[in-house]
């Protein structure tokens, strides 16, 4: 109710004397209920008005709280309508901050009522609530309602290219208030995703440029920074590189830590907007500053991003392996059969990328083909043959190889014709051979001041890196200096091999390029068939050595001491990215890594590598998973239930993956799931069960009667009724799965009868109910079948005594038996059992029996009969 007002507005008259009654002395007072039969007297807008004009604060708040209540109840008439949207603006100006705050929380509800039930005024919005949004930017509250808004698409692009964003773009200007530049600059970055790539590039990205570089407040370089990575998924890559990369690079070597842990933290998101190439040979290096910085604080971000970072690197050429659907990894060999696959690698943040991913542009199309028609061409002898790496060539094109019946012998060992047999294990940049197809190859070679300078960085980044150890040396007794000094000196270490490789000579590359094609059309390379590669620099054409050594180092005790105590944990979780990015050829560099995460001491840390244990399997393949995985995968199911709660959540993804008598023998193992610490933990339970669903599929029915069978029945009597019902969905596919062999089915239906229809408790006999009613609705076994086995013990259960299993038996013939046609039949032998039991049914002395008997409830189906009878069944 409205508070009362200290001007006695709401308050009764006083009380005077002729309220005194002479013959009984009693004081009549007026009720209450007067005063609500006035307000009840007003219409909703009076009533409104009213309120909104009190000199009372909380009256005024009640009115901005009911302001969608007041709209709903006048919403049949468009002149009232617009009469509310002129009172809310008028709240908007009301001077105290509280009732602001309060109009401000219902302006998104009021936003969408107005769009969903008021569309013959399009300009409510944009006119009377829009303004007040911009008008209070600056408060937390009228900014989520900003977001609420735009994630709602209630705003026209049009207004928020005109009205919101200039006004957000001067609360960031130089001269503006520190406090709220930093929340204008925070809001900018959220709604960059939002409002797409061009009002972004027009209008924010050169205010967020001039931001990342405010000497005054680094709090605006913060959000800055913690933002950047979303801030280059929206303008893509061109933009990135050439404005948006020299600011990262400052912000990266800010003097304040805050700032640079920014920037550790979303450095994945940056690297995915950027080329390979850039990746490499820039984000590499600044990424090294960052895991050696002096903060603990930056070098702890860093390690957690490390695995992260090096997961860009993947590219389908490397790993052999790209994203189908967005999801669904699958081998790089079976393209040729799938025109157009998807790369999620490197397309997540930037759909035009193609460097080394699968999808090209309209705009890369001409320079592709010209390259097609150069590679075409033929080569003399003192020419280089380039490499066109598979991805980058248009669809189009490899539908017309693919169309050629012959191939001439001197085409035969063209590169154009290797986008069929993808050749991963070349251990050449493909870019690098890819621009030498285009250019003088001989002009090049003749050329050598190129190389020196080349070897003149190296040796200058060689001899600052050593001037570095040796000032650090003195120190290093210090555990954080020690760290820094094995990160430089492991940067060292690289950039000798760098410049080894480098150093190599043409011809030799050239001899290389032969003897690894002549191998690819020999041995017509397979997954199943890797060779593994035993040479750094073979690793180091995926991702950079130092990058390597270092996430390789994340398993050393000394990094829980110096860096983070969860440092092992973060390396698990990024894991399967880095093997990605390697692939499966180079696993043996992670095999030990993984080896020893696996047997951590923190469960913490195995639980991570058991939830990603299936798709750990995917990257390396059968004969890996077999080799390297499977004994990892059976100490886990012997581990705590924090960790086989991992490996039960995926274990149809795992176990399809292995080979037919591998997976058999895991058979006997699956009883030991129903065995837990904890006999509370009742959903390790249900996850078991929903699993043996999804396992009935790779098993054969003798199998599936055998080993699972007595799972199912012993998961059909658990304690907890989900469980249970979970189960009974079990027992109807199993005798799906069993209607192939007709002796098998025969006797699993024996048995369900006897256990279940004649249970002596009678949740026992409920659930036959609800099995033969999901049986019959999912088709699992013939009518036939199910008439000769399962319908005579159904009906017995008419004369149950306990009310509710005669409540699903009702249920289970209407909504279930009678609308089939084979019971609809009038020469089907069982019609006349069933009209007599729906009679008997229909005559119950239960209410509910005769209800459900009697009526054809369009609602209850099998998932309401399980909720409406779970609660009951104990």
């Amino acid at each position: 109710w409205p508070a009362c007002e200290s001007g006695n507005e709401l308050l009764p008259e006083p009380i005077g004397v002729d309220d005194y009654s002479s013959e009984s002395d009693v004081i009549i007072i007026p009720s209450a209920l007067d005063f609500v039969s006035q307000d009840e007297m007003l219409t909703p807008l009076g009533r409104l008005d009213k309120y909104a004009a009190s000199e009372n604060i909380f009256n005024r708040q009640m009115v901005a709280r009911s302001l969608l209540d007041t709209l709903k109840a006048v919403s049949e008439d468009e002149r009232d309508c617009i009469a509310v949207l002129e009172r809310i603006s008028r709240l908007a100006e009301d001077s105290e901050p509280t009732v602001r705050t309060e109009l401000m929380e219902q302006v998104p509800q009021i936003a969408i009522f107005c769009q969903e039930n008021r569309p013959s005024i399009p300009y409510a919005f944009s006119k009377y609530l829009l303004p007040i949004v911009v008008r209070y930017l600056v408060r937390k509250t009228s900014q989520a309602a900003l977001l609420v808004l735009l994630e709602q698409d209630l705003i026209e692009r049009c207004d928020v290219e005109t009205k919101v964003c200039p006004v957000l773009v001067d609360l960031t200007a130089p001269d503006s208030n520190d406090d709220v530049k930093t929340e204008a600059m925070a809001i900018i970055c959220k709604m960059a995703p939002m409002v797409g790539k061009d009002i972004t590039e027009r209008l924010f990205l050169p205010r967020f440029c001039e931001m990342c570089c405010d000497c005054r407040m680094f709090h605006v370089r913060k959000v800055c920074a913690a933002n950047f990575g979303d801030i280059c998924s929206v303008v893509g890559r061109e933009a990135t590189e050439e404005l948006l990369l020299p600011r990262f690079f400052q912000l990266c070597s800010d003097n304040v830590w805050g700032v640079r842990k920014a920037c550790a933290e979303c450095f994945m998101t940056v690297s995915s907007a950027t080329s390979q190439e850039i990746r490499r040979t820039k984000l590499s290096a600044l990424f090294i500053n960052l895991i050696s910085d002096p903060s603990r604080w930056v070098r702890q971000a860093a390690f957690q991003s490390l695995g992260q970072f090096i997961s860009t690197f993947a590219s389908p050429t490397s790993s052999g392996q790209y994203f189908k659907d967005g999801n669904e990894l699958q081998d790089f060999l079976s393209y040729s059969s799938d025109p157009g696959p998807t790369s999620r690698i490197s397309e997540e943040s930037n759909p035009d990328y193609c460097e080394k991913g699968i999808l090209c542009t309209k705009e890369e199309h001409h320079q592709q083909e010209t390259e097609v028609k150069e590679v075409n061409q033929p080569y003399s002898s003192n020419e280089t043959l380039p490499t066109l790496s598979s991805d980058c060539v248009p669809s189009c094109y490899r539908s017309k190889v693919a169309a050629s019946d012959s191939i001439p012998d001197q085409e035969l060992y063209n590169s154009f014709h290797y986008w069929r047999t993808p050749i991963p294990q070349i251990d050449l940049d493909l870019e690098l051979l890819s621009q030498e197809a285009t250019e003088d190859t001989q002009k090049s070679f003749q050329n050598p001041i190129s190389t020196e300078n080349m070897s003149s960085i190296s040796r200058a980044r060689r001899k600052e890196l050593e001037e570095m150890i040796e000032n650090l040396e003195p120190h290093v007794d210090d555990p954080d200096v020690k760290a820094q000094v094995d990160v430089l000196t492991a940067a060292l270490r690289a950039t000798a091999i760098d410049s080894h490789l480098k150093s190599s000579s043409h011809k030799h590359r050239d001899d290389l390029i032969e003897h690894k094609r002549e191998t690819a059309c020999r041995d017509q390379f397979t997954a199943e068939q890797v060779p593994l590669i035993t040479n750094t620099a073979d690793t180091e054409d995926v991702i950079p050595q130092v990058l390597l050594d270092q996430y390789l180092s994340m398993t050393d005790p000394s990094r829980a001491q110096t860096v983070d105590t969860e440092i092992a944990k973060h390396c698990a979780y990024s894991l399967p990215g880095v093997a990605l990015a390697l692939g499966r050829q180079n696993w043996h560099c992670l095999k030990d890594t993984y080896e020893t995460l696996a047997s951590d001491m923190q469960w913490k840390v195995r639980r991570t590598l058991a939830f990603s244990i299936h798709e750990l399997a995917v990257i390396l393949g059968d004969q890996l998973t077999a080799a390297d995985l499977v004994p990892i995968f059976n100490g886990f199911l012997k581990d705590l239930d924090e960790v086989r709660i991992g490996v039960l959540k995926h274990l149809y993804d795992f176990l399809k993956l292995l080979h037919e008598e591998m997976r058999r023998e895991y058979l006997c193992q699956l009883q030991e799931f129903l065995i837990t610490d904890n006999s509370r933990n009742w959903r390790f339970r249900a996850e078991l069960a929903e699993q043996l669903i999804l396992l009935l599929e790779l098993y054969s029915g003798k199998d599936v009667y055998e080993y699972l069978r007595p799972l199912a029945f012993s998961l059909c009597t658990d304690r907890i009724s989900s469980v249970r019902w979970i189960s009974y969905k079990l027992i109807s596919e199993i005798i799906r799965k069993l209607a192939t062999d007709s002796t098998l089915a025969i006797n699993f239906l024996i048995e369900l009868v006897e256990k279940f229809c004649h249970c002596p408790k009678w949740s026992g006999r409920q659930a036959f109910a609800f099995i033969c009613q999901s049986v019959i609705e999912d088709d699992c076994i013939t009518m036939d079948l199910f008439a000769e086995y399962m319908l005579p013990p159904l009906l017995q259960l008419v004369f149950d005594p306990v009310p509710n299993v005669r409540i699903l038996l009702a249920k289970t013939l209407q909504q279930s038996l009678l609308d089939k046609d084979y019971f609809l039949h009038s020469a089907n032998s069982h019609q006349e059992s069933l009209e007599q039991t729906l009679v008997a049914l229909q005559m119950d002395h239960d209410k509910d029996v005769k209800y459900f008997a009697s009526f054809h409830p369009a609602s209850t189906r099998i998932a309401d009969d399980a909720m409406s009878t779970a609660s009951s069944t104990y």
